[in-house]
């Protein structure tokens, strides 16, 4: 039995600058140190598959950038897997509308999904329909006083 896993999920934007990112070991311990690898990441991102003997796929879209981090020694098709569900779900609940300003406005959402397809570095799920209707499962269930104040008026109308 082998299980799939990966060391990071990071989506920058065109600048550079960190907009999500999970770490999932100790490999990056420090703020300092994952910043370090995202700026040495963003700067190589079109040269390099391997970066600092970890492998690093990326996906970029307008003004954002998806990468999946996993070790030299993991499966580059299942990181791809875990790549392209991340940006398919992304993508879904984003309503195709893939850029910065859209994923800001549905940070929390955004992050869920990460949740979805990848538990302390364990891939869980690699299916973008399964990952949002679990998501949309979850939102549903929130009591009233855990919605924000914008779900709340939209139920009221």
């Amino acid at each position: 039995l082998n299980i799939y896993t990966v060391k990071a999920i990071v989506i920058l934007d065109n600048d550079g600058k960190r907009i999500i990112a999970k770490y999932y070991d100790e490999t990056f311990s420090s703020t300092k140190e994952q910043a370090a690898f995202e700026t040495k990441l963003f700067s190589k991102t079109n040269k390099v598959i391997l970066l600092d003997g970890l492998i690093c796929l990326y996906r970029s879209n307008v003004d954002l950038f998806f990468y999946v981090i996993g070790d030299g020694g993991e499966n580059e098709l299942m990181l791809l897997h875990v790549l392209n569900c991340l940006y398919d779900s992304t993508s879904q609940i984003l309503r195709k509308n893939v850029e910065k300003k859209a994923l800001l406005d549905n940070l929390d959402v955004v992050i869920l999904a990460i949740d979805e397809v990848c538990d302390s570095g364990v891939i869980l799920e690699t299916d973008a329909s399964t990952i949002c209707s679990r998501i949309v499962t979850k939102s549903d269930d929130l009591t009233f006083s855990e919605q924000s104040v914008a779900q709340v008026g939209m139920q009221v109308r």
